[in-house]
């Protein structure tokens, strides 16, 4: 029932919203900035970056909501709006580099990240170079398949496939580093 009830409301401030109402856009907008600056700040590092970003998104939002046919979740469409400001915004800036050299890997041991802060895992992701970060974020967090990522990207499949495979064992590597860094200063 609550489910349903909150439904009708997103319904009814996306039609007022279409209306160019104010407070149903403010509404909104409070609704959903805090999760789509987690989404910005998955692609770019800078807190004030991201929330620039963030900014810049909703106000493509609002001024293509009349766009929103209702047959998706609106959250949904407000992060594809938000991802697509964020790789508009890297490739403008040139921060998107696909890099070709590997790294040299050792073997590890798999290690649970349950018990690892959030934070930690964001700060590793963060360190990432620009082309993996981009490809892992749109892969693992966001669900996209590396044909639509090629697209989006424009770049290969298979390249998008090789920095996902590079991403992965640099994120391997540097969190098996950190946690014999943190076994060493306990």
């Amino acid at each position: 029932m609550k489910i349903i009830s909150l439904h009708k409301k997103e319904a009814t401030l996306v039609r007022e919203a279409k209306k160019e109402n104010r407070d149903a856009q403010q509404r909104l907008f409070e609704l959903y900035s805090p999760k789509m600056l987690g989404v910005c700040r998955q692609y770019v590092k800078d807190m004030h970056h991201a929330e620039d970003l963030m900014l810049q998104g909703f106000f493509k939002v609002f001024t293509n909501i009349k766009k929103f046919k209702e047959e998706g979740s609106l959250e949904g469409w407000i992060r594809r709006i938000m991802i697509n400001t964020c790789i508009s915004y890297l490739r403008k800036k040139k921060f998107v580099v696909f890099p070709d050299d590997d790294y040299v890997l050792t073997e590890f041991q798999t290690e649970s990240v349950e018990n690892t802060a959030v934070e930690d895992l964001q700060m590793l992701i963060d360190q990432l170079p620009d082309g993996y970060k981009l490809v892992f974020n749109l892969y693992a967090i966001e669900g996209y398949k590396h044909a639509e990522i090629a697209k989006k990207l424009k770049i290969s499949e298979s390249t998008s496939k090789s920095q996902l495979f590079k991403a992965r064992k640099w994120l391997q590597a540097s969190y098996q580093k950190m946690n014999q860094v943190k076994h060493v200063n306990k």
